[in-house]
């Protein structure tokens, strides 16, 4: 179980003087060693970059072959001061994060390694701005989203989860977790089967799927309306990527505080764990690679997807 990490996550990051350098230091308490934290200032203030890898028996760190399962903690701060006071529903993407960190490595001490490296990335941030969207207001960033992509994302992940807080919209009314089709250059491919079991094995109920558009596959700032940032390291990567979204039934600001539930993102945490064990040893496929390449044959690659696109100069 992961609910003692979860709490310690959520304890870590309910601090309005936390920094990304505290985490890292306790995350360095137990043992793990390839921990990074940068601070990155932006127009509104500034956040800290955080990425942890935990190396597999036969991972890249190890010089084996095992496959690199990536974990990105999506969000705009954990914390909306003073606007707000205490930590937001926005954070839980954050938690879910580090909660995978600190329980990867409370299994490592205790002798169960994963066969592939886990690389995991979020940033902190407690005083991040908040912004206007429909139906309720969005948590803001002190930096843009190609400055969160470029400390986020790295070439290393052979596959992504990307956790997000996905409380603010009509089209899921489901409390929990869901998760996306797979996303890969461009391409929103059927839902991975393998993703769908171990979905039910850890929740024990049947599997949610959240549905996701053209538009939220395609980078922010091109004025178009995106559901949230979930999908974001789609643009800016080859390798697939899966959203996994924290979910109510109503509507809820992502700048609400009191509005985290420890037992939704604790499942969460243990999906992606699930989903770091059996990929590493081959035995979680994101997508089928055939009928991706058939894709592309057929119709051609859709990596304009990932770009800004071509605006006329008029305009």
């Amino acid at each position: 179980m992961s609910f003692k990490a979860t709490l310690k996550a959520l304890d870590l990051l309910d601090d309005s003087r936390v920094t990304g350098g505290q985490v890292a230091e306790y995350l360095q308490s137990l043992g793990l060693e390839n921990v990074r934290t940068e601070r990155v200032r932006g127009e509104k203030g500034f956040t800290d970059f955080l990425q942890v890898a935990i190396p597999g028996a036969q991972g890249k760190l190890a010089e084996g072959k095992a496959p690199t399962h990536g974990i990105i903690g999506r969000l705009g701060g954990i914390g909306a001061r003073p606007e707000m006071i205490g930590l937001v529903s926005d954070g839980d993407g954050a938690v879910t994060a580090l909660a995978c960190a600190i329980k990867l490595a409370v299994m490592a001490q205790r002798g169960d390694r994963l066969h592939g490296d886990v690389m995991i990335s979020t940033h902190v941030c407690p005083h991040a701005p908040t912004q206007p969207h429909d139906p309720v207001p969005f948590m803001g960033s002190p930096v843009d989203m190609n400055t969160m992509n470029k400390y986020e994302v790295s070439e290393e992940m052979d596959a992504i989860l990307s956790i997000d807080t996905t409380k603010g919209n009509r089209v899921i009314n489901h409390k929990g977790f869901a998760i996306s089709p797979t996303v890969k250059q461009g391409y929103i491919l059927r839902v991975s089967d393998d993703l769908l079991d171990i979905m039910s094995i850890t929740t024990g109920k049947l599997p949610v799927v959240f549905p996701i558009t053209t538009q939220d596959i395609t980078p922010y700032g091109n004025g178009i309306y995106h559901l949230n940032s979930i999908l974001q390291p789609c643009t800016v990567t080859a390798a697939p990527v899966v959203g996994v979204a924290i979910t109510t039934e109503a509507a809820v600001p992502g700048c609400a505080t009191g509005a985290s539930h420890v037992v939704d993102i604790e499942q969460a945490v243990r999906f992606s764990i699930e989903v770091a064990k059996q990929f590493g040893v081959g035995k979680c496929k994101f997508y089928d690679e055939a009928e991706f390449q058939r894709l592309v044959e057929l119709y051609g690659p859709m990596t304009v997807l990932q770009t800004h696109g071509s605006v006329a100069e008029d305009l």
